[in-house]
């Protein structure tokens, strides 16, 4: 066997392997927090707290004059005797600033703030957390959808135990029109759901969600509020938040209703942002694997480098397996074959996709009944969100190393989906 052939197999065994032994670790780790889960009560009947601390919604708005109203609205109708909402307008171009204003007017629990340039997401919600005296901070987007028992669910964490920092909720999906819209109502129930549930049983998250999280402001002061130069704010504070000992759980309970991208270029935006977030996070904390006091965090990191690693070998392997088509040498044609063509090996992954597909929707279904009506669409997902989120993967670390550290992260308006009035 010739070197390059070695490489091949060595490559191909772990391409095939890597991919399949972390969905069914997802799978178990994800149903050992189920059953905790099953026992609480519908997420519409959350227990009476002992106590109603102070809560303060904030929603970070920029250029978000179409969705304000119906955000703030949803805001305001929570289900706690005890909170108000802070939107800060950070720099909008559009009428996000008079909307915001007139709302004002109507509800007594809000409150607005305008800053006078685009400063991006993580000084927004800096300055919301030190315009409240609520202890306790949930942020969402200008976008979404609070559920009006949210507050509720998340509050209860930090009561029961006072070493955790962070509770992130259960975003669900609203933008259903397109094949991308219906592919990620599954996504965010089969990866996102199923990877928190798993991360929460064997230890710590990796990230919390952007679009829903409740805080507690001395731990957010304590590690120096959110970095102003990373592109996922929320990933960043994860880990700067349990580097310093801090806990973080996730709670199914907490929905709220977003909008996602519903076009290719939309989507490969949001993605690549995504990734190189993560890239900025592994850059940042790869210092963990040389402290032993932050060994609960290895599983994490090495998780991260190894999904890097993946995504390299894949584009290494595509380029090997079209070169062994133009290149007349025996030693390279002898024994390559196609490492994405769904025979042998590539079935069995494909059958547990769809078992992991399956599951998830069954745990999820607790909150969206009809989601079971979702499964069709994601056989789907492989072919576009597993080429999408490769090919971010592998742009997204050397733009981060071109990019530096210094640069300001603000905000680029997102696709947000198809929206049909009813």
């Amino acid at each position: 066997m010739t070197s390059l052939q070695y490489f091949w197999h060595s490559a191909l065994n772990f391409v095939f392997y890597y991919p399949l032994f972390m969905s069914y670790l997802w799978m178990i780790g994800a149903l050992i927090f189920y059953r905790k889960e099953r026992k609480e009560p519908p997420y519409k009947q959350p227990k009476p707290l002992e106590s109603y601390p102070k809560v303060a919604v904030l929603v970070p708005c920029f250029n978000e004059g179409d969705n304000a109203e119906e955000t703030l609205t949803h805001a305001l109708a929570l289900k706690y005797p005890n909170f108000e909402v802070i939107a800060i307008n950070d720099g909008s171009s559009d009428n996000t600033a008079e909307v915001l204003d007139q709302l004002t007017l109507k509800h007594e629990k809000l409150r607005v703030v305008h800053l006078a340039q685009n400063q991006g997401k993580a000084m927004a919600l800096q300055a919301g957390s030190l315009l409240t005296d609520a202890e306790y901070l949930i942020g969402i987007d200008g976008d979404a959808l609070l559920d009006p028992h949210a507050a509720s669910w998340m509050v209860r964490h930090f009561l029961e135990d006072e070493t955790v920092a962070a509770v992130t909720g259960n975003p669900r999906i609203r933008t259903r029109s397109t094949l991308i819209g219906r592919i990620q109502v599954g996504e965010f129930s089969s990866i996102v759901g199923m990877i928190k549930r798993a991360q929460r049983s064997f230890g710590r998250l990796f990230t919390v969600s952007g679009v829903i999280t409740a805080f507690r402001k001395s731990a957010v002061h304590e590690v120096g509020y959110w970095s102003p130069n990373m592109l996922t704010e929320d990933i960043d504070i994860t880990w700067k938040l349990q580097r310093a000992g801090w806990d973080i759980r996730f709670e199914p309970n907490a929905l709220v209703w977003i909008l996602m991208p519903e076009t290719l270029n939309g989507l490969w935006k949001q993605r690549l942002r995504w990734a190189m977030g993560g890239a900025q996070v592994l850059i940042k904390n790869i210092d963990v694997l040389v402290k032993p006091k932050l060994n609960f965090l290895w599983p994490l990191m090495i998780e991260l480098i190894l999904t890097l690693v993946w995504s390299y070998l894949m584009l290494i392997m595509a380029i090997i397996w079209l070169l062994h088509f133009i290149l007349p040498m025996h030693a390279m044609s002898n024994g390559i074959s196609s490492p994405f063509l769904p025979y042998g090996s590539g079935i069995l992954l494909g059958a547990t996709c769809l078992i992991q597909f399956a599951l998830s929707k069954w745990m999820d279904s607790r909150y969206e009944p009809n989601l079971f009506k979702n499964y069709y669409w994601m056989i789907w997902y492989p072919f576009v969100f597993w080429l999408i989120t490769i090919t971010a993967s592998i742009v997204a670390f050397p733009k981060v190393l071109l990019r530096g550290d210094g640069k300001r992260a603000r905000w680029v308006s997102p696709d947000r989906g198809v929206r049909i009035n009813d």
